[in-house]
């Protein structure tokens, strides 16, 4: 393979040309079956055609904008996700690092409005 990728990974001398559903197929044609479900991200599989159809779509439309701006659909699940969830906001981000971050200064400013100014 090539040298300009770090070997953070123990990669295995596959690579995955296609994937339908639960299935990956390789650039020799051999099949696997996907039992990680591509590391947790395609827990609807592969090539879901409703999900292609959503990416095609909204690609078609906006594919992304800053959350320094309003952006309906964005208000549309938050309105959905703190009515099932009871919770009075959510927080949308990036990246996990940034998720993480929040979770922490979000665990932090709860500590202090309970008076708690170190964590033990």
């Amino acid at each position: 393979m090539t040298e300009s990728v770090m070997p953070t990974y123990g990669r295995l001398d596959i690579t995955f040309a296609k994937g339908e559903g639960a299935w990956l197929t390789d650039t020799r044609g051999e099949r696997y079956l996907d039992a990680l479900s591509g590391i947790a991200v395609c827990n609807l599989g592969h090539c879901h055609p409703a999900v292609t159809r959503a990416i095609s779509e909204q690609a078609s439309t906006l594919i992304h904008t800053s959350n320094m701006y309003h952006i309906e659909k964005q208000q549309l699940l938050a309105d959905k996700l703190t009515q099932v969830s009871g919770m009075e906001q959510v927080f949308f981000c990036n990246s996990g690092a940034e998720a993480n971050e929040a979770a922490i200064k979000i665990a932090r400013k709860y500590g202090h409005s309970k008076g708690i100014d170190k964590p033990v």
